[in-house]
């Protein structure tokens, strides 16, 4: 599956959790780096409208369907993949880099809310490192020279885990810097995930994911900003719809 703009082609890597976690663990075994992002529809509505998050985005090694209306695209344009949440994501990675021995960074978000999400991995994956956890400054620039600084920091630990919680398009032009300055790290851009682990936000309840009604819960916890955005989603649904019918074959 394929999402087209401006010229740049985005392509969804990996059709499933199973074969995407095998494909991590080979290059945290090999001590190659890579980047992971997840799309959703809220990424092709920035997508079209920003060069430098396409341009990001076009670097990316592997990417997964994050959000049901990318995985009913895909059903109808005939190259189905399966759902695949960054959220859900986070404790089978840190899983996959503790087997292997590798550390872990956790990038983003606020001190008080890694300090939270650094515990409930201790709680959870025993033996998991966690070399450092960086939390940026408000109006952080993901490809300014304080970015350059961190991630050589993040070289220096050698073969690692790095999971991005800097929201998009941040974490995802922060990724795609990372692997030029620091290629033994694999970084994961996981939005939401370190928080909803920390306890810090509160994720959908499972039944509104279940019936893929998780954007509702979301629009109705905080309506401000999440209708808007779930207009713009909407806006350019029916388009997406007809390309991806038009690729059926």
């Amino acid at each position: 599956m394929k999402f087209a703009f401006g010229g740049t082609e985005i392509v969804i890597t990996h059709p499933d959790a199973a074969t995407l976690l095998a494909d991590v663990a080979q290059h945290l075994r090999d001590g190659r780096g890579f980047s992971l992002a997840t799309i959703n529809l809220d990424h092709l509505v920035k997508l079209r409208a920003n060069p430098m998050f396409r341009a990001a985005y076009a670097v990316q090694d592997m990417v997964v369907a994050d959000g049901n209306p990318i995985v009913w695209l895909s059903r109808l344009a005939r190259h189905p993949v399966s759902l695949v949440p960054g959220s859900d994501l986070v404790l089978p990675l840190v899983r996959v880099a503790t087997k292997l021995g590798r550390p872990v960074v956790l990038f983003g978000s606020t001190p008080t809310a890694l300090a939270g999400a650094v515990a409930a991995l201790g709680a959870s994956v025993p033996g998991v490192r966690i070399a450092r956890t960086i939390a940026p400054d408000f109006g952080f620039n993901p490809v300014g020279p304080e970015a350059e600084a961190l991630l050589r920091q993040i070289n220096d630990i050698g073969p690692c885990l790095c999971l991005i919680a800097l929201g998009a398009p941040k974490q995802e032009q922060l990724a795609a810097l990372g692997r030029r300055l620091a290629p033994q790290a694999g970084f994961a851009s996981v939005g939401a995930g370190v928080d909803f682990l920390s306890g810090h936000q509160q994720r959908a309840p499972e039944w509104s994911r279940r019936l893929a009604l998780e954007w509702a819960w979301r629009a109705a916890q905080n309506p401000r900003r999440m209708v808007p955005r779930y207009l713009s989603c909407a806006a350019i649904l029916p388009g997406q719809a007809w390309r991806a019918w038009r690729r059926r074959g």
